[in-house]
Parts: structure tokens; C-alpha cells; sequence
């Protein structure tokens, strides 16, 4: 499947994220950078050489990306962090729109996963805060994730 397909079912679909590797197709529907997280840290092997459509790439979901060894992006919306990341680890890619950072869900501010990664530019570091910021994560009685 070529990338215009893949984005075109991204967006009607209701994915927030949608993965290509080995022939096969996989969509995904989580917020923030669980779904990369997962995949990176249990399947890494289908990030290897994979193509990714993605709603909205920050550091967080970049570093996942490059450190899984994804060949190829489109995005909708990505941050200047993100973006650098991409090109430093020579990971190809397009993006609709170029922001400065990625804004949180309340629209007040900062993402605070791309907050927390601020300037750090290892990727093995930007990980360890991915999985610190994970961590954090706990789910309140009205099913939302938290950070405590």
C-alpha cells in the first residue's frame, strides 16, 4: 500500500495511527504515544523498515520512531523537535503542518511528554523518559489517563 493510502486511512478510518510492515496493515486508535511505546518496546521487530501515518508526531512518538527504525512518514501535524529527530536519524517523511511544539490536550500549553523531553536529543535518553512518563500513567474512574 503506498502512503497516500495509508493516510487516506488514517483519516477514515478514525486511527490516530497507522502502521505498514511486512504487508500488513495495522491501525490504532490510542492518544499520545501508547501505541508506539507499545509496539516499540513488544513488536519492535514490526517498526523495522516500517511506513507510519500518524495524526500528530511530537519528540516522544519521533524518538519511538527512529530508535524502532521506521523507513518512512507522513504526518498531519509534527513539533520542530520532532521533526529534527526524524532527520538527524535519516528517517524520510512528510508533514501537512510544522509547529513548535505539540500542544496538550487541554490546548493551555505544552504536551507534557515533549515538555519533559525539552532539549535532550539522545534517543535512548528520550526513551528512558518515555518509559518514565508511561509509568506514570494511571487511569482515574472516568477511564482518562492521569499522570500522578
Amino acid at each position: 500500500m503506498d502512503m497516500n493510502r495509508l493516510v487516506e486511512l488514517l483519516h477514515d478510518s478514525g486511527a490516530t495511527l497507522v502502521v505498514e510492515s511486512r504487508g500488513e496493515v495495522m491501525t490504532f486508535t490510542s492518544r499520545g504515544v501508547k501505541d508506539l511505546f507499545e509496539l516499540y518496546t513488544n513488536h519492535r521487530e514490526l517498526l523495522q523498515g516500517a511506513r507510519v501515518a500518524d495524526k500528530v508526531t511530537g519528540a516522544g512518538a519521533a524518538a519511538l520512531m527512529a530508535l524502532g527504525g521506521v523507513a518512512e512518514y507522513h504526518t498531519d501535524v509534527i513539533s520542530e523537535k520532532a521533526l529534527s529527530l526524524l532527520d538527524r536519524a535519516g528517517v524520510l517523511g512528510t508533514a501537512e503542518k510544522v509547529v513548535p511544539y505539540i500542544i496538550n490536550r487541554a490546548g493551555t500549553g505544552q504536551c507534557p511528554l515533549e515538555s519533559l523531553i525539552g532539549d535532550i536529543d539522545n534517543l535512548e535518553e528520550i526513551y528512558d523518559v518515555i518509559v518514565g512518563f508511561i509509568a506514570g500513567l494511571t487511569m482515574n474512574v472516568n477511564g482518562r489517563a492521569v499522570n500522578r
